[in-house]
């Protein structure tokens, strides 16, 4: 299953990783359509991130890393920081105030990939953004 992502003007498509995250895939689908707001990452360089709190998943880690390439959406299942997506649009080391994080790689964006750089300078600049995520069938 493919998701759309609309940020503003912006809109990406992004493939879930399915057969790698598949359980983190189910929990991000159960989510959706999911409109919420996307703001600066506070720790993790040039990436933005949806805080969820302490949303329980259920989750452990899948398919987890601390340095998503930019696009490469991680979801942070909660523990020693709170659960989230986090959204890289540029060089990312996944940390929060206690230290390195790892995220769980659920969603891949292939498309809209060249306007990344104008989504970090959006969140940057001009502070939280509405963002809408959407099943494509």
């Amino acid at each position: 299953m493919d998701v759309e992502i609309k940020i503003g003007n912006l809109r990406f498509v992004a493939r879930l990783e399915e057969e790698a995250a598949p359980k983190s895939c189910h929990a991000f689908q159960a989510m959706l359509p999911l409109e919420t707001q996307l703001i600066q990452a506070r720790w993790s360089g040039e990436a933005a991130w949806i805080p969820m709190g302490e949303l329980e998943l259920g989750l452990g880690y899948e398919n987890q890393t601390s340095h998503p390439a930019p696009g490469q959406l991680l979801l942070y299942p909660g523990g020693i920081s709170e659960t989230e997506i986090l959204f890289p649009y540029g060089s990312t080391l996944f940390a929060s105030k206690v230290g390195q994080l790892a995220g769980n790689h659920f969603a891949t964006i292939y498309e809209g990939n060249e306007q990344l750089a104008d989504l970090g300078e959006l969140v940057l600049w001009k502070g939280a953004q509405e963002i809408s995520f959407t099943a494509i069938e």
